[in-house]
C-alpha cells in the first residue's frame, strides 16, 4: 500500500514536474508539520493538514513562481490549518495539545536536567497555547521555523510592518505569561 500513492502521482504528474516538486517542496516537510502541529494542536490533524497541503501544492505547482518555496508552502499549510480549524469548530470537537502525549521524549543526562527541561518546556507550551492563533502563528514562524520577517509576511499575506508589530506584541504577551506562571509557581 505504501507504493500506491507514488504510482498515483506517477500516473497523473509528469516525471519532470514530480522531480522538480520533490526537489523544491519536500525539503520543507518538517517545517510544514511543525507549523501545522502548533496551529492545530493535534498530531493527527496536523498530519492530515500537511498531507492536504502537499496535495494542493502539487496540484498548483505549475503556478509556483520559483520564489521562496518554504514561504509558499507554509502559506498553503496555514490555509489548510484554517480550513481544518473551521471544520473542527463546526464539528465541535477539539483536542488540546498535550506536550507529554504528543512529543517524543528525549532522555536527559540526569533526572534533574530532565526535570528542568520538562518544566521549562511545559511552561513554554502552556504560555504558547494560551496566545491567540495570530500571535502563536507569527511566533512559531519566527522563533521555531526561523523564517525572516519577509518570509513571514509572504506566508501570512501581510505587510512586513504588520508582521513586526504582531511579533512584538506576541513576544510581550508570551513574556508576561511566562513571568506570571513563574511568579505563581514561587
Amino acid at each position: 500500500m505504501q507504493h500506491e500513492p507514488k504510482r498515483l502521482t506517477q500516473s497523473f504528474v509528469p516525471d519532470q514536474t514530480r522531480e522538480s516538486f520533490e526537489g523544491v517542496v519536500l525539503p520543507h516537510l518538517d517545517a510544514a508539520y511543525t507549523l501545522a502541529r502548533y496551529l492545530l494542536r493535534d498530531e493527527q490533524a496536523a498530519q492530515d493538514a500537511v498531507q492536504e497541503s502537499f496535495l494542493r501544492a502539487l496540484r498548483h505547482f505549475s503556478g509556483y513562481r520559483r520564489e521562496n518555496a518554504r514561504a509558499w508552502l507554509l502559506t498553503i499549510v496555514r490555509h489548510c490549518c484554517a480550513t481544518a480549524r473551521t471544520r473542527r469548530r463546526r464539528e465541535s470537537t477539539f483536542v488540546e495539545f498535550d506536550e507529554r502525549q504528543h512529543s517524543e521524549h528525549v532522555e536527559s543526562a540526569t533526572p534533574e536536567l530532565h526535570l528542568v527541561r520538562s518544566d521549562a518546556s511545559e511552561s513554554f507550551h502552556r504560555a504558547l497555547n494560551s496566545l491567540s492563533s495570530n500571535d502563536r502563528e507569527v511566533l512559531v514562524l519566527r522563533e521555531v521555523e526561523d523564517l525572516s520577517y519577509e518570509e513571514i509576511a509572504l506566508s501570512i499575506g501581510a505587510p512586513i510592518g504588520t508582521v513586526m508589530s504582531r511579533l512584538s506584541r506576541a513576544r510581550k504577551r508570551m513574556q508576561a505569561l511566562v513571568h506570571r506562571e513563574s511568579r505563581d509557581a514561587s
